[in-house]
């Protein structure tokens, strides 16, 4: 299935905090990390402004009919491994709960990719929590392969 019309997908804004918090929060996880008070709170408005200052750290979001439907995070890291390849993680995908199922996801993911491979990247990365058995099979359609163990330590 795919999305009725494409949607514009730019660098975030300052201005559009507000809609991407909602989105992360609008999640089975997510609405249990994330706070949508408003104004926005300091710690996104500091994390936004680190990402602005990093130019291999960026937000994206999908704009249609001038809502935020959908955004992602994609991180260029350079390496000494496979020959100091430069790799590109996807991070913080979240689509409007209004416009889920209906194949935005893929054109984030497709968008992402080709912006990855367009920067020199040779290989795109992700986590997925294990309890999004959905977004994994998802994933997997995309042509992702589970191959590495991911693990994380709170600090």
């Amino acid at each position: 299935m795919t999305p009725a019309a494409d949607p514009e997908i730019r660098p975030a804004r300052r201005d559009d905090l507000p809609a991407v918090v909602a989105l992360l929060a609008d999640d089975a996880l997510g609405a249990s990390r994330e706070d949508t008070s408003e104004p926005v709170a300091l710690c996104y408005r500091e994390a936004f402004a680190a990402m602005e200052r990093d130019p291999n750290n960026m937000l994206y979001i999908a704009v249609s009919n001038d809502e935020i439907i959908g955004c992602f995070q994609l991180t260029l890291i350079p390496g000494l491994s496979r020959r100091g390849a430069l790799r590109a993680q996807i991070e913080s995908v979240r689509i409007a709960a209004s416009r889920r199922g209906q194949g935005l996801g893929r054109v984030l993911f497709e968008w992402a990719i080709e912006e990855a491979r367009r920067r020199g990247c040779i290989l795109v990365q992700l986590t997925t929590d294990k309890t999004r058995g959905e977004a994994q099979r998802f994933y997997e359609s995309l042509g992702f392969v589970a191959s590495h163990e991911g693990m994380k330590l709170q600090l």
